[in-house]
């Protein structure tokens, strides 16, 4: 019989191991297949506002299952609706963005739960979640290694990051110092909240939950780390890519 896959990121965070990650943009297959082999932990599949829907997120889950690394999935909204299905696909570590109250942490842990402690629809013996039927006990085992992140990337979220800190059955809380400083009044600044995004590690910290974020720059990640984050993106496919093309011509064009 099939084995439940074994979630390595789940366990890392869990034993306080940095964990770093890409993210991953652009939709294909073939730049996340190039990309799983480079020695990224965690690579971002992003269905927010990436250009990616049901077959995309798939075929990628595909391209770098062979691979050492952890593909984890944000759905366009925290909504059960998509959760259900990107979990069904297989994917075992989910990044739920826009999560701003307590309430809305518990209805994310319902979401990724089978009955009688969650909501999560029951799919698995169709789909590739639980090997088309081959993985026996899947509803029940399942939970073991399915990891639950979610954003705090709002003024409101922040108000209420204790009560989300407090809710059992998150793994991680990613912080999103994007839409967190647009929130807070300062878009396209993020250096301009780190206080507050110091604050919000220590409340999350002293709730046990793992600690997540993005920075492209070496000091910021390392100032991270030193907080007590244990999952950092520290690199993007679009952003890695871009650099290198310009910087490429540069040497041609000046």
């Amino acid at each position: 019989m099939t084995s439940l896959p074994h979630n390595a990121f789940k366990q890392a965070i869990k034993e306080g191991k940095p964990q770093y990650g890409l993210w991953m943009a652009s939709a294909s297959p073939t730049i996340a297949e190039i990309s799983a082999d480079a020695g990224y932990d965690w690579m971002l599949v992003d269905g927010e506002h990436g250009p990616y829907d049901l077959n995309t997120i798939l075929d990628v889950l595909r391209a770098v299952a062979p691979y050492d690394t952890t593909p984890i999935v944000r759905p366009a909204a925290a909504d059960p609706v998509l959760i259900k299905q990107v979990l069904d696909l297989g994917a075992q570590t989910l990044l739920l963005p826009m999560v701003n109250t307590k309430e809305e942490a518990e209805l994310m842990v319902k979401a990724v739960n089978y009955a009688p402690e969650g909501i999560r629809g029951v799919g698995s013996p169709i789909a590739r979640s639980g090997r088309w039927g081959r993985i026996p006990h899947y509803m029940r085992d399942a939970k073991n290694e399915i990891c639950l992140l979610v954003q705090v990337e709002s003024q409101e979220a922040l108000d209420n990051i204790d009560g989300i800190a407090s809710v059992d059955g998150i793994d991680g809380i990613f912080i999103g110092p994007a839409d967190l400083s647009a929130s807070l009044g300062h878009p396209d600044d993020a250096a301009a909240i780190m206080d507050q995004i110091h604050h919000a590690f220590d409340v999350i910290k002293a709730h046990g939950k793992a600690i997540g974020s993005l920075a492209f720059d070496r000091p910021t990640v390392e100032k991270f780390y030193e907080w007590g984050a244990t999952f950092v993106a520290v690199a993007g496919d679009t952003d890695l890519y871009v650099r290198a093309l310009t910087n490429d011509i540069a040497q041609y064009k000046g």
